[in-house]
């Protein structure tokens, strides 16, 4: 299913602490026709993951172990991977949304629980 070769977004590198959620979301990129590079519940681990597998896209969990690391993450997965980037979080709050727009202006923030076709919607419009 790897059609990178033609301009195909379709590697998703998923970063989330909660294993349950992690799994759902690997399920409805799996579900849009996405090959998934890894889960990766640290910042750690997503930037190692990244640099092996290079993804298209992530998705970040804005509140990485109790706090709001994922914002820089996502960062820095955009600028060095050249990954887009799709927020899922239960943190809607201003200073939350205010510090993501900063911070990876233009992302997608979809709040928890993540549902498949506003995932699509999302996805889509970042493949644009």
């Amino acid at each position: 299913m790897s059609d990178v070769k033609n301009g195909n977004r379709n590697r998703a590198l998923i970063v989330e602490d909660e294993f349950l959620i992690a799994l759902d979301l690997e399920a409805a990129m799996t579900g849009l026709g996405f090959e998934i590079c890894g889960l990766a519940p640290n910042a750690e681990e997503a930037r190692s993951l990244a640099m092996n597998h290079l993804p298209d896209i992530v998705l970040v969990d804005v509140y990485l172990g109790g706090a709001r690391e994922g914002i820089e993450t996502a960062r820095w997965l955009r600028d060095v991977c050249d990954a887009s980037v799709v927020f899922v979080t239960a943190y809607t709050d201003d200073a939350t949304v205010e510090r993501i727009r900063e911070v990876v202006p233009g992302s997608p923030i979809l709040t928890k629980p993540v549902y498949p076709d506003r995932l699509a919607a999302a996805v889509a419009e970042l493949a644009h």
